[in-house]
């Protein structure tokens, strides 16, 4: 998973957080935790992508967890909507004995195949995030939904929660397992299911942070809008961030409210997802 790469974060001030549980038209059921208007402090010293700053924001609300393959499929059957990987048949999965940021390309991959037909559908993961969807995939979805993607300095606000840290609880990485599905395997070429899940959780099986949010720094990659410093300016790549159920401390340890991910716009993967803002 080469494309998949790069930096990132924050500052706070006591923050009173809302969970409303506001839906957004066309079927969008997340709760939505709503981010108060301040200052905070993002980025980190000496990242190039990433530099340590502060920022304002006017308040936004953010949903809770990512959006699951129930709330897509509601999209799906409205609209007819086909994705970039049923489309394209290039869709990029996953399966244990593949070395370190190795994939495969999988024709029968879709959303509601994610890693292939042969590695089973969705059937019963309805409450799991959508996976294999494109970027694309992902903004049709919100403009039918009237929501929109998180930028790259909205989620990074609402990952930390208020703390300036790595982690939204500290510097230490030990405690990441009580937060986030990931890959905890010292490599890929074994199945590693030792947090109970190899691929996607049903959204919110870990432990939120402190605003609430499930999910910031595992089960799937989130896309977000927005830019880099180091993106070229006819540059086709997008971005994502928070980790997912493939990371691992040995590979692409993005699992944290720092780093940002790298991605081909059109791009398919079983561990890449989404979670909406409202407009």
């Amino acid at each position: 998973m080469s494309g998949f790469l790069t930096y990132c974060l924050q500052r706070f001030t006591p923050v009173l957080l809302m969970l409303a549980g506001v839906n957004a038209v066309n079927g969008q059921s997340s709760r939505l935790v709503h981010v108060p208007a301040g200052d905070y402090t993002l980025g980190r010293k000496g990242y190039i992508n990433n530099p340590l700053r502060t920022v304002h924001t006017n308040g936004f609300d953010i949903a809770a967890t990512e959006l699951t393959n129930a709330e897509f499929e509601k999209f799906v059957q409205a609209t007819g909507y086909v994705t970039d990987a049923e489309r394209n048949k290039n869709a990029l999965v996953f399966s244990p004995g593949l070395r370190e940021f190795r994939w495969l390309e999988d024709t029968t991959a879709c959303w509601r195949y994610p890693n292939g037909v042969t590695r089973g559908g969705i059937e019963n993961k309805m409450n799991h995030p959508v996976t294999t969807i494109s970027y694309r995939d992902a903004v049709a979805y919100c403009k039918w939904a009237g929501v929109r993607l998180p930028t790259l300095d909205e989620w990074e606000i609402a990952s930390r929660a208020g703390a300036t840290t790595t982690y939204f609880w500290g510097d230490d990485m030990m405690p990441l397992s009580t937060y986030a599905n990931v890959w905890h395997g010292r490599d890929h070429l074994q199945a590693d299911s030792t947090d109970g899940y190899m691929y996607t959780a049903p959204v919110g099986s870990f432990k939120p942070n402190a605003w609430g949010l499930y999910d910031m720094y595992g089960n799937v990659f989130e896309y977000c809008e927005g830019r880099l410093p180091t993106d070229k300016p006819d540059s086709r790549s997008v971005h994502a961030r928070g980790g997912s159920w493939w990371c691992s401390k040995n590979s692409c340890a993005f699992f944290n409210s720092v780093d940002i991910g790298r991605v081909k716009r059109g791009a398919s993967f079983s561990n890449l997802g989404f979670r909406v803002v409202r407009k």
